[in-house]
């Protein structure tokens, strides 16, 4: 088995939370296809086989998949928006463990302008 490193896997999420927010605007054709090289593990030889066409073909489909989905992040920013809000309700978990354990006032003063932020984005 093969090791990552934190920026492969970063990249492979990355490409995993594009394709949740935005495969449905794929074609049917390109969703498949995707799917079975990222999701199903198999190679793009094997695909190609499968699909009837040249290796080459699925390559270069899966490079316009993947700047389709980049494309629609860089309009919509719905992966950015997940993310920062994943992070705030982090924090807020962290900042509520060390108010129960410390009975922190300041902790909730920061609690509260985080739920904010969040409320005001929904």
């Amino acid at each position: 088995m093969s090791e990552y490193n934190k920026s492969e896997i970063d990249s492979l999420l990355t490409r995993d939370l594009l394709f949740d927010f935005y495969g449905d605007l794929l074609t049917e054709h390109q969703k498949r296809i995707f799917e079975a090289v990222m999701f199903d593990d198999r190679s793009i030889s094997e695909v190609a086989r499968e699909e009837g066409r040249s290796r080459q073909s699925v390559s270069d489909l899966l490079k316009r998949v993947d700047q389709q989905l980049q494309s629609y992040e860089e309009k919509l920013k719905l992966v950015r928006k997940f993310r920062e809000q994943r992070e705030r309700i982090r924090r807020i978990r962290d900042i509520s463990e060390g108010i129960l354990e410390n009975r922190d006032p300041q902790g909730a003063e920061e609690i509260r302008k985080l739920t904010e932020e969040l409320l005001e984005e929904t």
